[in-house]
């Protein structure tokens, strides 16, 4: 497990929240770095939301204890509000207004001075390419554009941390990847801490490191490459005629242990790119078909957890359904 690569500016401790009988969050303990993509990976129902709900003194820890920005957030609750910028899961802005105005309206409830206020809106909305629409009332624009301008508002008070909340959710791959080049660009221009939560595999290699929560508890934290090592490096696959016969050549000469499925050979070396043309060269027998496959975090889940997160969000929903009207349950 690596830890954060600067000062510490978000820390938790042994944080738990129970609603009723419900466990949500399990004693979960990790610290962020000081301008970290911080991220945290799992299915709906794994404990994401209620997570930084806490951090963001939304809900009152039932344990453990956690700051952020080196404010107590049971404690401190202003301060930690102060110095964080949020963007909810499900829209917030208000749609009967100007891009502008919401974001002048969030200004005056955060005390922004009118000489940074002003110049700041226009230094958000240029950078997130809305400045040509801000006159525009909110209910115009597409799913992409609101998420756009949620995220220039939880910056207009020039937090330290800005805490995302499944910010791509719904919308489709290429918007996501520009909201994503927004985020960088962003981060690189405010020298800004990242905490997100996804349930998007491919989002979630945006992240400096990554905690995998599942069923409230963290099963691995590191980075994306180093969770992808820990299941055992790349995969070679391959076929001959005697499956048996191969099985003891690749244990012999590299010193694994393969596997047979279905007549299929398998095992797992490190860099298997450069492992994959000499083996196909000096392989005694005659290969008749070979491929590599690349771990992903969909392997790294798999492997943890024992299911995928698509399985956990199936069991996430049969648990709200059988526990709905005894308790209202984060996630």
């Amino acid at each position: 497990m690596t830890g954060p690569t600067a000062a510490t500016v978000v820390e938790a401790r042994e944080l738990r929240r129970d609603f009723g009988r419900i466990e949500a969050v399990k004693g979960v303990s990790f610290e962020i770095g000081a301008g970290e993509v911080f991220g945290f990976l799992g299915p709906n129902g794994a404990g994401k939301t209620t997570t930084i709900n806490m951090l963001c003194t939304l809900l009152r820890p039932t344990a453990g204890s956690a700051t952020v920005n080196g404010f107590d957030v049971r404690r401190q609750r202003s301060e930690v509000r102060r110095s964080i910028g949020l963007v909810f899961q499900q829209p917030t802005l208000d749609e009967y207004l100007s891009a502008e105005q919401n974001l002048r309206f969030h200004a005056y409830a955060y005390d922004v001075p009118r000489d940074v206020r002003e110049p700041r809106i226009r230094e958000l909305l240029t950078m997130v390419e809305l400045w040509d629409r801000r006159a525009g009332s909110v209910r115009t624009f597409s799913g992409g554009m609101k998420r756009r301008l949620e995220i220039a508002r939880g910056l207009l008070h020039h937090p330290r941390v800005l805490f995302l909340d499944e910010p791509t959710l719904g919308l489709d791959p290429q918007t996501r990847r520009h909201i994503w080049d927004y985020l960088l660009r962003l981060r690189e221009a405010e020298n800004l801490t990242i905490f997100l939560t996804t349930q998007y595999l491919d989002e979630a290699e945006y992240c400096g490191r990554i905690a995998i929560i599942d069923r409230g508890e963290i099963v691995a934290l590191d980075t994306p490459d180093g969770l992808k090592r820990s299941v055992g490096g790349d995969l070679i696959t391959f076929t001959t005629a005697d499956p048996a016969k191969a099985v003891a050549d690749v244990k012999e000469r590299y010193g694994v242990e393969p596997t047979i499925r279905d007549g299929t050979i398998r095992f797992h070396v490190a860099a298997g790119d450069t492992f994959l043309p000499e083996f196909v060269r000096t392989f005694p027998d005659p290969i008749q078909s070979v491929s590599l496959h690349r771990p992903s975090l969909e392997d790294v889940f798999l492997t943890l957890t024992g299911h995928t997160i698509r399985d956990s969000e199936l069991d996430a929903r049969q648990m709200l359904l059988q526990g709905a009207g005894r308790w209202r349950m984060g996630r």
